[in-house]
């Protein structure tokens, strides 16, 4: 079994290219999968059915797991077992008629315009500032996910046109584009913390202070930092600045398609939920502005 699991992940980091943060929870949550399948006596895949997979979810419910933990570990047993039928030659795939629990919808909570300039304006003038203030311009401004901020290499920015090259989940690739406040801060970072920091990794755009390339959890150690600095709320992290990016391009007239192709959203659905952030906001300016409200 262990044999079928580490062929696995191997395929999710060298075929799939998945994020290692991703690969950790993948390989995590079916370490948990084949412990609970090992408690009930069993020592193959193929003695798995659809009423094993359900068992295991109805005991991740008894455990007090969240739904969305649940659905989650759900997701890795059913890519798992995918993989064993069509790489493996299994004869079935247990998990593949197993609805995923309902998720109650949690709309993203967006920064406000005022809270985005007061969060870009934390970091000082110092190298580190300097790096921490073009961190920050930049997943605003092409709302990047963390993993795919810390994975940019200097290469990737066009400067002279404004852009830069992302690979996104699955290794997919797609430009995004960056402002003046976030070209110009890059530059200085570029031109006078970089430099400083004196980076071991020549390709990586973000280093840490040691010189290597930044990792996901320092990237949330310096955006915890400026969060207590510019006096936010605490819970903020790098998903909610791309959250606010998507909600401020909607609310200023941008169209649905055009916010899904720069997010990388692979589907349109994915993206409709800020369609939802937007009228939210309507709604509370209406309340606030219209005197029949």
């Amino acid at each position: 079994m262990q044999a079928d699991l580490d062929r696995f992940i191997r395929h999710l980091a060298d075929e799939r290219r998945l994020s290692p943060q991703t690969v950790r929870a993948y390989s995590s949550d079916l370490r948990d999968y084949t412990e609970f399948l090992v408690s009930r006596g069993m020592g193959d895949w193929e003695e798995a059915d659809s009423k094993t997979v359900r068992a295991y979810l109805a005991a991740l419910a008894g455990r007090g797991l969240a739904r969305s933990t649940t659905a989650r570990r759900l997701a890795a047993v059913r890519a798992f077992h995918r993989f064993l039928r069509l790489r493996e030659g299994a004869v079935r795939d247990p998990a593949a008629g197993v609805a995923t629990p309902k998720q109650p919808r949690r709309l993203p909570r967006p920064l406000t315009r005022e809270q985005v300039e007061a969060l870009l304006s934390a970091p000082d003038a110092s190298p580190l500032g300097l790096r921490d203030r073009a961190i920050l311009e930049v997943l605003y401004a092409a709302g990047l996910r963390a993993s795919e901020l810390v994975s940019l290499n200097v290469d990737s920015v066009d400067m002279r046109r404004g852009e830069a090259r992302v690979i996104g989940k699955g290794g997919k690739e797609r430009v995004v584009l960056l402002g003046m406040p976030a070209l110009d801060a890059l530059s200085e970072y570029m031109r006078r913390g970089r430099p400083a920091l004196r980076p071991r990794d020549p390709k990586a755009l973000f280093v840490n202070r040691f010189g290597g390339r930044l990792s996901d959890r320092s990237l949330r150690r310096l955006l915890d930092k400026h969060i207590r600095a510019a006096a936010l709320a605490s819970g903020v992290g790098p998903h909610a600045l791309r959250h606010s990016f998507a909600t401020h391009l909607l609310e200023g007239g941008a169209d649905l398609r055009t916010v899904q192709e720069l997010l990388g959203h692979a589907s349109i659905k994915t993206t409709e939920v800020y369609t939802q952030v937007s009228r939210r906001h309507l709604k509370e300016v209406y309340d606030r502005a219209f005197p029949r409200a």
